[in-house]
């Protein structure tokens, strides 16, 4: 019996050219995360040209370093309205732990404020500050009583977040994987939507890749509730390599084209050309 055809194969150009099965949206497993406004500006024409070209493939769409309070209410509010219209959640990134900073009261209305401009996903962060382990506990409990989704995000390095160059890392010195992995697992059980990995003290922003780490969090967790940080394509086709095409990743915006290319399995590199498989029969 032939396979049903996909939305994306029905859709797509070339749909006689065979290419790697996607699950349709909402997807669980390869997930595609990409950077909204940050390095670059992302106003509501750029977003459509890259949500109509690329839609299909996006899954949600990740703020950085607080972007949005710069921001205009409605142009904001345009924004994340525009994303829904294509099936794309919507995530503040990680700002949480700068407004921990100013007090409960600041951090309750954040996430009241979150809720009503139509975020989907909060992450919870703390790459540069220490906070108890029960706190991020309080913290995903409230995010999810507003009835949305708590992404904690957990690493190795102190001091990530903020692309601090290797040699400043090394100083700050790393945390046990094990406790990582520790913190996730306790996350997840209280209901946490999906685990971030940290890249920095990972594959970003050091001498040598720990990717005895990505081994450790995909053996104790799996791979679908976990999602790493992938803004290099060298970073995201070892991953693909390594884990295959149904890895969730995180990647900036201008870099969704080569990841699907990678993941649909129609381009690569030497050592990837060719050989990304799925089977779906």
């Amino acid at each position: 019996m032939p396979r049903k055809k996909t939305t994306r194969e029905m859709e797509r150009a070339f749909p006689f050219l065979r290419m790697n099965a996607r699950e349709s949206k909402p997807r669980t497993r390869g997930l595609t995360e990409i950077r909204g406004p940050y390095y670059s500006v992302m106003g509501p024409n750029y977003l459509k040209d890259v949500l109509e070209t690329m839609g299909t493939y996006i899954d949600s769409l990740k703020f950085a370093g607080g972007s949005f309070t710069l921001m205009p209410r409605r142009v904001l509010r345009e924004i994340i309205d525009l994303c829904h219209q294509y099936d794309v959640l919507v995530s503040t990134g990680g700002f949480i732990e700068y407004v921990v900073t100013q007090g409960p009261e600041a951090v309750h209305r954040y996430i009241q404020e979150c809720r009503d401009l139509g975020f989907d996903i909060i992450e919870i962060s703390t790459g540069f500050i220490t906070i108890p382990a029960d706190d991020w506990l309080r913290l995903i409990e409230a995010v999810q009583k507003a009835g949305l989704k708590a992404k904690p995000e957990v690493g190795i390095q102190f001091g990530a977040g903020g692309d601090t160059p290797a040699e400043l890392l090394e100083a700050e010195g790393v945390q046990d994987p094990a406790w990582a992995i520790q913190l996730a697992r306790r996350f997840l059980e209280a209901g946490a939507y999906m685990i971030m990995v940290e890249s920095e003290g990972i594959t970003e922003n050091v001498k040598s890749w720990r990717t005895d780490v990505v081994a450790r969090f995909i053996n104790e967790l799996g791979l679908e509730k976990l999602m790493f940080e992938a803004a290099d394509p060298r970073v995201f086709a070892w991953y693909i390599k390594n884990y295959g095409p149904e890895v969730n990743l995180f990647v900036d915006h201008s870099q969704i084209v080569q990841l699907e290319c990678l993941r649909s399995g129609i381009w690569g590199t030497q050592d990837l050309f060719g050989r990304v498989h799925t089977f779906k029969g």
